[in-house]
């Protein structure tokens, strides 16, 4: 995100202040980074499990400080939140523990289905969630089969708009976050029945905005968090029709700030390390629909009017990695990427930006601002060795997307369509992980928004999911490990695998689907 920009009286505004603070603030660190010798830089780059797994442990999930208070209505997210970065560290949980969180929740099930927020609360979508997810994330059939999938059907059809929304509990709001939750527990638990899936597509495509993103509800502001849970519910449902994915690709894109190397999560908002999984979570998603993507470019359309061949998809595809993983900039070149959502040819190439970036304050020009994008440039390493590999891999993933079609969201997409991930994530992983580890880490444990900021287990969780999505960027089958260059630092910050739809551990994930898919209503 720029800042260069100052209003038509020469004055600066407030966010633009805040956006250049920020800017020195991790340009600082940045800078203390780059002259550091090569073993404390790689200190810099460590991430520190030990403090971390502390933290999460003896902070939270043992005792929790008073301030915690206020959180008493979202204490299944504390469960959720916790157990699932303990997951992503490769922690196993002991059997004290579990028994404890399990015997929490289901004091928070409701005799009508669904979680509240506590032991006596009504049932609402996002607890719902948050207990499923730990629920599956601690495993076992103790675990999983505490859950009363009856009524919990019978609670998500209540939750049921005829809209094709969902309200977030009894009599209240209906946003985007109803039909994420609300489909992500019912594929889970498979009960992903005709009814919750109704008109969910109408509904989510009505909330996209003109930025290209999705708002909560039709008519607001594009938004990260909205974004990942309207495209990951269309994809759960198979319902993609009328998501208009090359503008949604640009606006996410576009929200990887240049300097930080984090992802803001509006359009003119600070980075925030939530934003590394609620953000940086939309590429793999969209790796997943590269043929529905490509189909909706003005420069392919033309050939929906006559059979296309796997050959046109193909270039296509070749085209839009060119756009977006270009090797010769550390993040997208604006025109490159306009001109294959337009259909537009540039005039011409410039030479890419490399230098450190510098700002003007009210006329004047700042002094030089170290930055993530000279510091991590984007590396293009497919996984093909030429062309002739893509095309017979693009070929066969092609003709598979016909037989997933035909079983849809009865399938469960367990594997996530891995054939079709052989696209390179459309951001730049290196600066994104580089903004977790240099600025979102504290030494005493637990990761934060932005440098400055407290530390508590909604950003550790999330800075922790966004890190796991950068490392596993082709979303292979779970048991695959991503290549050297994948992680940043050394190699014992790989974490374990996220699943790239519902966010919990991929394998206790495949655990849980091959749990449910054995039982019956």
């Amino acid at each position: 995100m720029a800042a260069s920009r100052s209003s038509s009286a020469g004055k600066l505004t407030t966010t633009q202040r805040h956006q250049m603070e920020l800017e020195r603030k991790v340009g600082d660190m940045l800078g203390t980074f780059v002259g550091l010798g090569r073993h404390q830089r790689s200190v810099l780059l460590e991430l520190w499990r030990e403090e971390h797994v502390e933290f999460l442990v003896q902070k939270g999930l043992r005792r929790l400080g008073a301030s915690y208070s206020v959180l008493d209505s979202s204490r299944p997210w504390l469960c959720y939140w916790s157990l699932h970065s303990l997951a992503l560290l490769g922690e196993s949980f002991n059997l004290e523990l579990g028994d404890d969180v399990i015997e929490f929740l289901e004091r928070c099930q409701d005799s009508g289905g669904g979680y509240g927020g506590g032991p006596g609360q009504m049932p609402h979508l996002a607890t719902t969630y948050a207990a499923v997810c730990a629920l599956v994330t601690l495993g076992g059939a103790k675990a999983l089969g505490s859950i009363n999938r009856e009524k919990m059907l019978q609670f998500l059809t209540r939750m049921k708009d005829s809209s094709g929304g969902f309200r977030l509990h009894e009599g209240g709001e209906m946003d985007v976050r109803g039909c994420y939750t609300a489909i992500a527990v019912a594929h889970i638990l498979g009960i992903l029945t005709p009814t919750i899936t109704y008109k969910v597509n109408e509904f989510v495509v009505s909330c996209q905005t003109y930025e290209g993103g999705i708002g909560g509800e039709p008519g607001a502001e594009a938004h990260g968090g909205y974004t990942f849970c309207g495209l990951a519910a269309l994809i759960l449902t198979n319902q993609m029709e009328g998501l208009d994915l090359p503008s949604l690709l640009k606006w996410a894109a576009k929200r990887q700030g240049k300097v930080e190397g984090g992802f803001q999560g509006r359009t003119n908002k600070l980075v925030d390390g939530c934003y590394s999984f609620w953000q940086g979570g939309i590429f793999p998603l969209i790796q997943h629909v590269i043929p529905r993507l490509v189909s909706q470019l003005p420069v392919f359309r033309n050939h929906l009017l006559h059979p296309a061949d796997e050959n046109d998809v193909l270039h296509m595809c070749c085209k839009v990695k060119t756009c977006l993983e270009s090797k010769k900039t550390g993040f997208v070149h604006d025109n490159s990427i306009n001109s294959c959502i337009s259909g537009e040819e540039d005039e011409g190439t410039s030479e890419p930006n490399i230098q450190i970036t510098r700002t003007r304050i009210e006329g004047k020009e700042s002094p030089p601002i170290m930055s993530a994008e000279t510091l991590f440039p984007l590396k293009f390493h497919g996984s093909y060795q030429n062309i002739t590999d893509a095309q017979q891999h693009s070929t066969d993933c092609f003709s598979k997307e016909d037989e997933q079609t035909k079983h849809g969201a009865a399938q469960g997409l367990s594997t996530f369509n891995q054939d079709s991930c052989f696209v390179r994530p459309f951001f730049n992983t290196q600066a994104l992980q580089a903004y977790v580890l240099i600025c979102c880490q504290v030494l005493e444990g637990g990761l934060i928004d932005k440098p400055g900021k407290p530390r508590d287990f909604y950003h550790t969780c999330y800075c922790l999911s966004g890190l796991s999505t950068a490392q596993h960027p082709t979303w292979l089958q779970a048991e695959a490990c991503p290549s050297e260059s994948d992680v940043l630092g050394p190699s014992c910050n790989l974490l374990e695998p996220t699943h790239p739809l519902c966010n919990v551990h991929f394998e206790r994930y495949l655990e849980a689907r091959s749990f449910f898919n054995d039982l019956s209503l």
